[in-house]
């Protein structure tokens, strides 16, 4: 074994012995020293090569017998190559005769197959000169049918016949033989077209090859032909001149809308393979005319040379100051600039409703032309360079126009942008010119109920002058509402200016359906402004509903100014929804109901203290002693009215004079008047209906009171206008008030009978009925004092009313009576009066 120096020093993989060496003779020694080193290092690898080689032979005497078979082997083994190379060199000799076998056969047949290639190209040459000269005659021929207008029948007799013929015949449908019409021309140039285009494509080289490179012989072009060259100058110029028979009858197919010319000249197109490009560029012709025309319109030099070139040019006097032409009017050329502007507007509309038709019939043209052979649409084949349909594109291109040129035309002139913004409404209406016109040749629509989208796309394009303009429109109705609501108070005048202000506004754009629904957005922010700046000036403490007087408050005649204004504006401006389609009335309904919420916020608190306190009054006719009978009854009493109802006419006179007069509106006050008249009444009658005890003496001197209650009424409901008052305006409260007085003094077995009720509800027939009997009133059964009882039938429904004066009948019947018998009259009276009521 190798000692464990040697193995860690010399059994490494990455044992390199020139580094071993150099490493040993660089070590840092010197003099007598180095030379022990590199003795006793030398004499250390004789020491390890002298174990190795130990080594190596105490292995061969280990493996000696495994050594000698392996040598054994390796001399049977030389027997065996031997026979395989042998077989190798057979192997050799054989492939070579096979290879002489299959080269003479290959050579010969490549040879062949090189002949071939070039009998095929000469065959394809001549095949291709061969159509080409045959088209070229065939394209000389119809260039004279142009020049000449000859039939095609007389000049094509000579031609081959063939498919060739028939794709002509195809590519202008019902052009028979020998028929000569209108459009002989046309088609002709359509038949040269379709020539020229296959002679150009003979002359094409092919781009992709579907045969393999090997077996595709080299493609010759034509020009290398000698026949071939001479006749390529003729092609072109017939080309040249085809396409410009075919742009004339472009040009005058768009010119005269003559949709037969102008299917005729895409056809020509169509036929020269270059249709879809000629409509592109004609399509980006007429959007470039209506750009520049644009342009021109809104440029203010323009108008200014236009200005001055009218003036009369001064006399020279020796040495003149000239100076630069403006760019602005002043205060005498101003009308003349405007004249001019509009005029130069006018005719822009005209000139693009007459490209926008062109380009409506152009792609009407292409919709229904179809190709004779593959009935492919012509508009299919253009949208192959086209992005969008000719006339989706063209009114893009129109509104990227007017938005860009109007833009940069306002910001650089002040004059353009007052006139334009301020006369927004005659440039919209040019614009409804431009729909009305071209609507006959389009489908565009342009109602209030239904709008086209290219129409919108064209007004939002002149949108910065609409905001102008609805800005200013903004502005007046604020500075209108601002000064009325400044006045102090404000009244009906400023009411009535504010609903005209705003009219007015509505009026100005009632022609266009996207303007109107904008002013009538501003007008409702306009109305909920005026509603905020009145609901702080509203007074709302108690001074407003005070009804103490003898003088109304001034918070009530504050109230009542701003009221009158709001109501006169709300007046007018609720008759718009009439006079508007219903896309602008439903933007209008939402701020005008604001103010009628608004007039309702001032009058309701008034109404329902004016109710509150009338029925205090009325309810103080409970202390009055009505028990009395003829006997008791002192001498002159019943001839006058009783405290509570003088007071009562004192009240309403004060309502009359001190409250309602504040307010001009009269059909409202007299309104307002009605109801409070109809309330006294309902809270008379009920009241009166539960005095009990009532007397003889008590039943006259209600009937002096209802005397002067009718007289008071009377005088309160009057028409100042007409002088005159009557008390049948009040309807069935009046008749009800008329009814109670012979109610008082019929006869108890008459109560329950319609004839003699008729007029009466049935629960003040029903209360007169308790009060002659020994029962008590329903509002004694539930502890209620006679106002609460009052206000309860008030708030409830009349049958809940009588719902509950029948739940009061089993407690009647229960209650013990000194006379038998006379429970059960009374009882019977009042059942009968509710079934007649649930019947009724």
């Amino acid at each position: 074994m190798m000692s464990d120096w040697a193995e860690r020093e010399f059994g490494s993989d990455a044992f390199d012995p020139t580094e071993y060496t150099h490493k040993a003779l660089a070590a840092p020694a010197s003099g007598n020293a180095a030379s022990e080193d590199i003795t006793q290092l030398i004499g250390r690898l004789t020491l390890a090569v002298d174990d190795v080689a130990g080594q190596i032979r105490s292995l061969v005497v280990a493996h000696h017998e495994a050594l000698l078979a392996q040598a054994a082997n390796v001399s049977g083994m030389e027997g065996l190559l031997s026979s395989v190379r042998v077989g190798i060199n057979e192997l050799t000799q054989s492939l070579d005769r096979l290879r002489l076998k299959v080269h003479v056969p290959y050579q010969t047949l490549a040879g062949l197959f090189s002949q071939l290639q070039k009998l095929r190209q000469a065959a394809d040459v001549l095949r291709r000169t061969s159509r080409f000269v045959a088209l070229a005659r065939r394209l000389e021929l119809q260039m004279k049918e142009i020049d000449s207008g000859v039939p095609a029948s007389t000049l094509s007799k000579s031609l081959p016949t063939g498919d060739s013929r028939g794709s002509l015949d195809s590519a202008a449908p019902g052009a028979g033989a020998g028929t000569e019409d209108g459009n002989a021309k046309e088609r002709a140039v359509a038949r040269a077209a379709l020539s020229a285009a296959e002679l150009a494509s003979l002359l094409e080289t092919p781009a992709t090859n579907t045969i393999s490179d090997e077996e595709q012989p080299a493609f010759i072009p034509l020009q290398k032909i000698n026949v071939i060259t001479r006749l390529v100058p003729t092609l072109e110029a017939s080309r040249k001149r085809i396409n410009e028979e075919m742009e004339s009858m472009i040009i005058e197919g768009l010119a005269s809308l003559n949709q037969s010319v102008l299917a005729a000249a895409l056809q020509t197109a169509f036929n020269l393979r270059i249709m879809p490009t000629v409509v592109q560029s004609l399509l980006l012709d007429l959007t470039e005319a209506v750009d520049a025309r644009i342009k021109s319109a809104f440029d203010v030099s323009k108008i200014a040379k236009e200005i001055s070139g009218n003036d009369p040019a001064p006399q020279p006097t020796g040495l003149m100051y000239r100076s630069r032409l403006r760019t602005a009017p002043t205060n005498l050329t101003a009308p003349q600039w405007t004249n001019a502007l509009w005029a130069r507007l006018e005719q822009m509309i005209e000139e693009m409703a007459g490209c926008c038709i062109k380009v409506y019939n152009l792609e009407k043209v292409l919709k229904y032309k179809k190709d004779p052979t593959s009935q492919a649409s012509f508009l299919d084949e253009a949208m192959a360079v086209l992005e969008n349909k000719p006339a989706t594109a063209f009114w893009s291109a129109l509104a990227r126009s007017l938005d860009k040129h109007s833009k940069e035309a306002a910001k650089g002139s002040t004059f353009l942008q007052q006139t334009l913004s301020t006369g927004y409404p005659r440039f919209l209406r040019l614009f409804h010119d431009l729909f009305a016109k071209i609507a006959v040749h389009t489908d565009t629509i342009y109602t209030s109920n239904q709008q086209s989208p290219e129409t919108v796309i064209v007004l939002r394009s002149v949108s910065a002058f609409e905001q102008l303009y609805l800005s200013r429109s903004t502005a007046r109705m604020n500075e209108t509402i601002a000064t009325a609501v400044r006045q102090s108070p404000p009244g009906a005048p400023e009411g009535l200016a504010i609903s005209r202000t705003i009219v007015n506004e509505l009026d100005s754009a009632r022609f266009d359906p996207l303007l109107v629904k904008s002013v009538a957005k501003n007008v409702g922010a306009a109305l909920d402004m005026l509603v905020g700046r009145t609901d702080s000036l509203i007074v709302r403490d108690r001074s407003a509903t005070s009804l103490v007087g003898p003088l109304g408050t001034a918070q009530q005649a504050l109230n009542a100014q701003i009221f009158t204004m709001l109501h006169t504006c709300w007046a007018r401006l609720n008759k718009l929804e009439g006079e508007f389609h219903e896309g602008v009335t439903l933007l209008l309904k939402p701020p005008i109901k604001k103010i009628e919420v608004q007039c309702e916020g001032i009058s309701g608190p008034l109404l329902t203290a004016i109710r509150r306190d009338l029925g205090l009054v009325l309810a103080r006719m409970h202390r009055v002693d009505f028990s009395k009978s003829f006997e008791a009854m002192a001498p002159g009493m019943g001839g006058g009215a009783s405290t509570y109802m003088k007071e009562l006419t004192a009240k309403l006179g004060f309502l009359r004079n001190e409250v309602f007069s504040k307010f001009s509106v009269n059909e409202v006050v007299q309104d307002w008047t009605i109801n409070v008249a109809k309330n006294v009444i309902r809270t008379f009658v009920l009241n009166a209906s539960i005095i009990k005890p009532l007397g003889e003496a008590g039943k006259l001197q209600l009937t002096s009171d209802m005397t002067e209650l009718e007289f008071t009424l009377g005088s309160f409901v009057a028409d100042p206008s007409r002088r005159t008052g009557s008390l049948d305006i009040l309807g069935d409260d009046y008749r009800v008030l008329r009814a109670l007085r012979p109610l008082l003094f019929l006869d108890t077995a008459l109560l329950s009978s319609p004839d003699d009720t008729y007029s009466l509800p049935p629960l003040i027939i029903l209360h007169h009925i308790i009060v002659r009997s020994p029962y008590p009133l329903p509002h004694t059964l539930h502890s209620w004092t006679e106002a609460e009882y009052v206000r309860w039938i008030e708030d409830h429904a009349p049958r809940e009313a009588l719902a509950l004066v029948e739940a009061c009948v089993p407690k009647w019947e229960t209650q013990t009576v000194e006379i038998k018998g006379t429970e059960e009259d009374w009882v019977t009276l009042v059942r009968s009066v509710l079934r007649r009521a649930v019947s009724a």
